[in-house]
């Protein structure tokens, strides 16, 4: 009897959702002015997924990514990665967590100036411990030619594929994306959001969005809707839409 106990709890274990928040709340402030950002928050995402976390401005998907990035805590509920509680972690594991495990993508470039395209890419990866070829990974998002070209000497969508490249020379397990066409025009955005797909379905990479745009949402294979600090929505595609196609 128990051998076949544990047998189920190792299997339930390894049926585990690769991302899963579980009644996950985040409270800013105490008393009378405490603001509750988010409130029983749960969802899971698999690993090789594209997934949208959709919603309007200040409805929590900024801060669930930013729980999920290991960047901010919650204030009760458990966060899992790969079986990994992030929830649980220091500081100090929460450095090395965001260091080795997760790949960021922002609104703005964040690049060094003083750095070419290469540099950029290369610093990234020193601090890492199985990173990716960084030419090689710029070569992948079609900065072959421009690689050493400073940010200055870059267009916006040319930046935005540099910062996307360092994130992905980390070989991290999860790239997180806050509004990663928000500073694009409408062509270059698209272009962008094209290389993000096909970054997840060349490379298994699971690869999380957050936006509030809900025209792309079609694009994604899991669409998580955030409303007010809560879950409005999930939702699966079936079929997702190559973004090539959208129109918005």
């Amino acid at each position: 009897m128990i051998c076949v106990c544990l047998t189920d709890r190792k299997e339930e274990k390894t049926m585990s959702a690769f991302v899963e928040f579980q009644n996950v709340g985040k409270c800013y402030g105490t008393g009378d002015v405490a603001i509750h950002a988010l409130r029983n928050v749960n969802f899971t995402i698999e690993r090789g997924e594209f997934c949208i976390i959709v919603g309007a401005s200040g409805a929590g998907k900024t801060t669930i990514l930013n729980i999920l990035g290991g960047m901010d805590t919650l204030s009760e509920g458990n966060v899992y990665l790969d079986q990994k509680e992030i929830s649980g972690m220091n500081k100090k594991e929460l450095t090395t967590y965001r260091r080795y495990d997760v790949g960021f993508v922002f609104q703005f470039y964040n690049l060094v100036g003083n750095l070419t395209a290469l540099e950029n890419v290369e610093l990234a990866s020193q601090i890492c411990r199985d990173p990716l070829d960084a030419r090689k990974v710029l070569e992948e998002v079609g900065l072959k030619d421009r690689m050493m070209n400073f940010p200055a000497q870059l267009s916006g969508g040319e930046q935005q594929r540099v910062a996307i490249a360092r994130a992905l020379a980390k070989n991290p397990k999860l790239l997180l994306c806050d509004e990663p066409t928000g500073a694009l025009d409408y062509n270059t955005g698209k272009a962008v959001l094209k290389l993000l797909q096909d970054t997840c379905k060349n490379t298994g990479t699971t690869v999380v969005v957050i936006t509030h745009n809900q025209a792309i949402t079609e694009m994604a294979d899991r669409v998580i809707t955030v409303k007010s600090g809560t879950i409005a929505n999930i939702r699966m595609n079936e079929h997702p839409v190559d973004v090539a196609t959208l129109e918005w």
